[in-house]
């Protein structure tokens, strides 16, 4: 099939705009409050970690392995140095049960991709660990449909007009779909793109922004389903 003269490039983010992960690590928070509690007062350890999370960005990045370490450290800090080795060696399976758990696609993703593969070109955009993310698109099942797989260290204007100029004839003629408007859809559009937000129920905390509603490149849908006929509107504009 011929690609579009229009759009070129669809770019998607991966985890909570086509399949869960932020539910997993609300859990495994839920579990390391528990474990800690026993040991000090837990009533500020959500800002706790919170903040170990955003001071560690620069040295772990994103995904589970930094959350571990984050959670170790503040478990660590909380407690003046009092934790119990048991309670690391649980925070630390904990990670690993995070990395082993099946990929659920959320609703309509399969279909919108399906939807729009071959029409455009397709590149999986997202931030997080290698292997991890290796892993949770190989399980999805969608790994073939998707030309490209960028695994970024953050994603930013140069990153996007990178991307969509190595997969596709630029960003002025990409859309990024991403459920993150710090990351997935503000520095799209600020690249020249269209940026569309898909909302999952679950937000991480640092990766909040006011959307830019004014501006004539954004768009939110309630979920993937209506993708394909939004990209084929933008297309047609």
């Amino acid at each position: 099939m011929a690609m579009s003269e229009g759009l070129t490039t669809i770019g998607f983010d991966a985890d909570d705009t086509l399949w869960h992960n932020e539910r997993l690590f609300r859990l495994t928070e839920a579990r390391f409050a528990e474990l800690v509690s026993a040991h000090a007062d837990t009533s500020d350890l959500a800002d706790r970690l919170l903040a170990a999370e955003r001071r560690n960005l620069g040295q772990y990045g994103f995904g589970v392995k930094g959350f571990v370490l984050s959670m170790i450290e503040t478990a660590i800090e909380v407690t003046d140095g009092r934790v119990p080795a048991a309670v690391i060696a649980e925070l630390l399976a904990a990670g690993r049960e995070m990395l082993a758990l099946p990929t659920e696609l959320l609703p309509h993703a399969r279909a919108a991709v399906e939807a729009l593969a071959g029409r455009y070109r397709l590149v999986l955009v997202t931030k997080g660990d290698l292997l991890d993310q290796e892993r949770k698109l190989a399980q999805s099942g969608l790994g073939d449909l998707f030309d490209a797989v960028e695994i970024v260290s953050d994603k930013s204007p140069d990153t996007y007009a990178t991307v969509f100029a190595r997969h596709g004839k630029g960003a002025e003629r990409a859309a990024m779909v991403g459920n993150s408007l710090r990351s997935d859809v503000i520095p799209a559009i600020a690249a020249g793109g269209w940026g569309i937000h898909v909302p999952h129920e679950h937000a991480w905390a640092l990766e909040a922004a006011e959307p830019p509603a004014a501006h004539p490149r954004f768009r939110r849908l309630p979920d993937l389903g209506p993708l394909p006929e939004l990209i084929g509107w933008i297309d047609g504009a």
